[in-house]
């Protein structure tokens, strides 16, 4: 036999094996790409998912003092979907899968609807069955269970249910999940705080959530689903990252006290527009913002940050400025004198009015007085007579003291200062004595706070911060430094003349009822005819803005305020309609910062002795030993009959028993409503009583004889 042929036969038959093996795998392949295709995408589909975004939370805003004033929180709306099943492109699975879960549901029925009515009481079992039944013979894919998105603990009840337990393919339940932002304090700083779109939490809108929206809504992230060993995972291949926390520099007490100020006043006046801030002196940190509008029905809302997004005319507020200029440039000092007349000037053809002009003016007073009467001839014929030659260094004072100063502030709308220039089309000679009085010029009231705030700190002027920090896991990352935007606003001697002034103006002049018994107030008064407009001053319906802007205590200011308040028609006072409000604030927030411990409070030498109610003397006697306070029994010692008198002296309290006499009256004056309740009733009495505190009278006097079944009153006070 021929070697080589024999060789030659192996190695045909076995390339021949080969290529029997390899068409077989392309016929396989085929088949599987082809004829078994939407099975085996069932599978895959089954076992893996790729690419599912996972959506990070939202960071929380806080309060300067931690407490919550935004947050998302998930809510839910649940779905049945009663055509589901695992096997979509096996027929013959789906119907059994079908007749298994229409099974496992009607044998369920009854106790899925008593659970939903236990948890929705709003509906009752019977309205849920009648419900999900009408789904079922609609073969809903979709069915929504509930009208309403449910909180995350009633979703966690609902799929306690049977059924809804299941997987979705299995029991067909379906939670569809939102994350929704919600304000625990409700109104309180919300124009701020901001929002974000309904339906779309991450999406900012205004506010805080749109200025600190990178750092608020995170890194989105992104998973897979695989079948491992017959259970589903979420593989992660890119993790989500959850937004930072900011710490807002609102304290929720101190907004609290000024949005309650604010709204008592704005109801009383029929105002439709009020704004307070309260920021801290040193560090230009808001503790309090509040914009209240008066809405359709009569009621009032946060609806526009009016704060730092509405210029207006300040009014009175802006002759502060004016002077201020006239100070630092040395064209005036506090003891010149201006002769106001009989409260009417024409000045380049126009009437300048004092408030007081119906009853023969000022005539001639000092620029103390000027700024504590408000008088408007007063503060403008000084600055026409000093800068009428050269208004642009009237303009260009008030940038240098910093009134127009642009803040840059990181909440979106701010609107910074439009003061008008010389030789501009929109300047004519009544511009600058107008102009000097708070007319013709738009500024938020922010600006005028900063401004008012510079003067409290020694002339350092702050911006104004609504953050103080950020965090991640309860730890800062990041402080917002405070930040100087002018290290002096104008010379010292100017500022403490300015700093005498405002302090006058609460002490002596028009601003009293914005000052307090108890500290110190500076500031000064603003009332504002309000534009209407192409209609000037005089068309359409007359509206006033009443102001006062100041600081408080003016010793070593720690906090300062604007209060303005938009009302319709005539009276209107600065002084005595947005000062009350400021006073109000500014006596509620010193209270809370002037708290004291007991320690610091009393002598440590000093023996604190309680007021003691008569009654129980048993009582009493153990509260006064366990407080290590020294007590005294008078006269004989009876357990059973420990009732009497108390009295404080010297060194602790005295403790008198009283003598009982049967079917006799007791004197039960000065004790709590259950001691003397009780020895009447003891005597046989019916007992009614009134008011609360101690028994101040009774009906039947101490003495009498005790009828059985006789009512006596006890009047507590």
């Amino acid at each position: 036999m021929d070697f080589r042929k024999s060789t030659s036969t192996r190695y045909l038959a076995i390339v021949a094996i080969m290529m029997i093996v390899a068409i077989s795998i392309i016929i396989r392949a085929g088949f599987l790409m082809f004829a078994e295709r939407g099975y085996w995408e069932e599978v895959a589909a089954r076992f893996v998912k790729e690419d599912v975004i996972v959506n990070p939370t939202r960071g929380n805003i806080l309060s300067a003092d931690g407490q919550l004033m935004a947050s998302s929180l998930p809510e839910y709306r649940i779905y049945m979907d009663f055509m589901t099943s695992e096997s979509k492109n096996f027929p013959e699975r789906r119907e059994k899968d079908q007749y298994r879960r229409d099974t496992l549901l009607k044998n369920n029925i009854d106790s899925i609807c008593r659970g939903l009515h236990r948890i929705f009481p709003d509906k009752t079992a019977a309205e849920f069955k009648s419900h999900l039944l009408k789904g079922r013979e609609k073969k809903s894919r979709n069915w929504l269970i509930y009208p309403k998105r449910i909180s995350y603990i009633q979703y966690k009840e609902v799929k306690k249910l049977p059924v809804f337990r299941l997987n979705q393919y299995r029991g067909g339940f379906i939670g569809q999940s939102f994350n929704r932002r919600k304000k625990p304090f409700g109104s309180l700083a919300m124009r701020t705080l901001g929002d974000t779109f309904i339906g779309y939490p991450d999406s900012a809108k205004n506010g805080l959530e749109l200025a600190y929206d990178s750092v608020l809504k995170g890194k989105t992230g992104l998973t897979h689903r695989q079948k491992v060993m017959n259970k589903y995972l979420n593989i992660i291949d890119v993790p989500a990252v959850d937004g930072c926390d900011i710490v807002s520099t609102i304290n929720v007490n101190m907004q609290d006290i000024a949005e309650k100020a604010l709204l008592d006043k704005m109801k009383e006046l029929n105002a439709d527009m009020g704004v307070v801030i309260l920021m801290e002196v040193n560090t230009g940190e808001v503790r309090a913002i509040v914009n209240m509008s008066k809405a359709g029905d009569g009621k009032y809302y946060e609806m526009n940050n009016h704060a730092i997004s509405t210029r207006m005319e300040p009014g009175s507020t802006f002759k502060t400025a004016s002077i201020l200029v006239a100070l630092d440039d040395e064209v005036v000092d506090t003891n010149a004198v201006v002769d106001t007349g009989n409260g009417v000037l024409k000045m380049y053809g126009s009437a300048m009015k004092d408030h007081n002009w119906y009853r023969g003016g000022y005539q001639k007073i000092t620029l103390p007085q000027i700024m504590g009467y408000s008088s408007n001839i007063g503060v403008s014929r000084i600055i026409d007579e000093k800068y009428a030659q050269n208004p642009t260094k009237f303009v260009e004072g008030l940038y240098r003291i910093g009134i127009g100063e642009d803040l840059k502030l990181e909440i979106p709308g701010y609107q910074p200062p439009k003061i008008r220039y010389p030789n501009k089309n929109d300047w004519w000679k009544t511009t600058l004595p107008w102009m000097s009085i708070g007319y013709e010029t738009q500024i938020a009231p922010i600006n005028t706070l900063a401004f008012y705030n510079a003067i409290a700190n020694n002339g350092v002027m702050v911006k104004p911060r609504f953050v103080k920090a950020i965090m991640r896991d309860g730890k800062v990352t990041e402080e917002m430094p405070v930040e100087v935007l002018k290290e002096s606003i104008c010379s010292a001697n100017a500022l403490k003349k300015m700093q005498d002034l405002l302090a006058g103006v609460v002490s002596k002049g028009l601003g009293k009822q914005a000052g307090s018994k108890q500290f110190h107030v500076s500031g000064k008064t603003g009332t504002a005819l309000v534009s209407q407009g192409k209609s000037g001053y005089k068309g359409g319906s007359t509206q006033y803005l009443v102001s006062f802007c100041g600081y408080f205590p003016s010793e070593a200011p720690k906090y300062s305020c604007i209060v303005a308040i938009r009302k319709p028609g005539y009276p209107a006072s600065g002084g005595g309609m947005a000062g009350p409000v400021f006073s109000r604030i500014a006596e509620r927030v010193m209270a809370g910062s002037l708290k004291r411990s007991i320690d610091e409070a009393i002598d440590s030498n000093t023996v604190v002795i309680p007021h003691v109610k008569n009654g129980d003397l048993n009582e009493a006697r153990y509260i006064l030993q366990e407080l290590d306070i020294d007590n005294e029994w008078e006269g004989k010692y009876d357990k059973e009959n420990a009732y009497g008198k108390t009295a404080m002296n010297t060194n602790g309290v005295t403790l008198t028993r009283m003598e009982w006499t049967e079917g006799i009256v007791p004197d039960v004056k000065g004790m709590g409503a259950k001691d003397a309740v009780f020895l009447m009733e003891k005597k046989g009495l019916k007992v009614m009583l009134s008011g609360v505190g101690k028994v101040h009278r009774q009906s039947i006097a101490a003495g009498n004889k005790a009828i059985k079944g006789q009512t006596v009153r006890l009047e507590l006070r």
